[in-house]
């Protein structure tokens, strides 16, 4: 049988008209090479994180986080101007992922088995640690044991409470909020007795201007903690992110903006890791 050449061309066109259908938002613009045909580009942060991601009152953003992602949308082709920032709750993120609702997420997102079954991770870019935060004038916790029988509050999606209660302080009280800042208003009311989870955003709370003095770190080194950049399972954004963070680090980038968002609260951070290491 003879094929006709206009109908096969009509084929060929309505086949890849619907491949391209199949990719919408952000998934289609991830199968892009960056700066390629799409001038946005939507990132996943906290917005409720001093030092790490904060969404301020006039609608800017500041912090960690959203100094690495807006370096790495740079080296993907990306001008600030066209990041779209994105609120990614500790329990969203991976859900955030799979949907393609971002191209990627920095939200002091801690690389695990678990969440890698689901996600890929660049970096990690951060070495952070697990501690605590309590009222300055609370001389009762001293050591990690002394968490037993004490309010101990972290966020809804967080591993950091759990990994007390199983591991350092079996009878701790958990208590999860929706957000840190929730965590934070029950502590300085004294509904809660501590609030766990990493240093450096724990650093970030303690040194706001209407905290200062109301809290310290009990400076417990309770796990390492390897901040990722979260991307869609597969997705070739991982390779590009790390030669990003690569060049973030050699060209001394990243030390700057450790500088500029944790300097002011005295964090002691470990140097850069090493791009694919994750210290266990």
């Amino acid at each position: 049988m003879t094929m006709n050449p206009l109908r096969n061309r009509r084929l060929a066109v309505t086949a890849a008209a619907a491949v391209a259908l199949s990719f919408t938002g952000t998934a289609y613009a991830a199968a892009l090479p960056a700066g390629h045909g799409e001038d946005k580009i939507t990132i996943g942060i906290k917005f409720d994180q001093p030092g790490i991601g904060l969404k301020t009152p006039d609608g800017t953003y500041t912090g960690f986080d959203v100094d690495v992602a807006t370096y790495v949308a740079k080296e993907l082709g990306h001008e600030p101007s066209e990041i779209e920032w994105k609120e990614a709750k500790s329990a969203d993120r991976e859900t955030l992922l799979q949907r393609g609702d971002v191209d990627f997420i920095a939200a002091s997102y801690s690389i695990n088995d678990k969440r890698a079954e689901k996600v890929d991770f660049a970096g990690p870019y951060l070495l952070a640690h697990q501690d605590v935060l309590i009222r300055a004038d609370d001389d009762s916790v001293k050591k990690p044991s002394d968490l037993n029988n004490k309010r101990l509050c972290s966020v809804t999606g967080s591993t950091s409470a759990q990994n007390v209660k199983d591991k350092i302080a079996p009878d701790a009280q958990l208590q999860e909020y929706g957000g840190y800042s929730e965590c934070l208003t029950g502590l300085e009311n004294g509904v809660i007795d501590a609030l766990t989870t990493d240093d450096s955003i724990l650093a970030g709370y303690a040194s706001q201007e209407a905290f200062k003095g109301k809290f310290k770190l009990g400076g417990f080194k309770l796990s390492n903690e390897n901040y990722g950049i979260g991307v869609q399972k597969g997705s070739a954004l991982k390779d590009r992110i790390n030669k990003a963070l690569e060049k973030m680090v050699a060209d001394g980038s990243w030390d700057k903006a450790v500088q500029k968002n944790f300097g002011p609260a005295n964090y002691k951070n470990e140097p850069a890791p090493a791009i694919g290491t994750v210290v266990k």
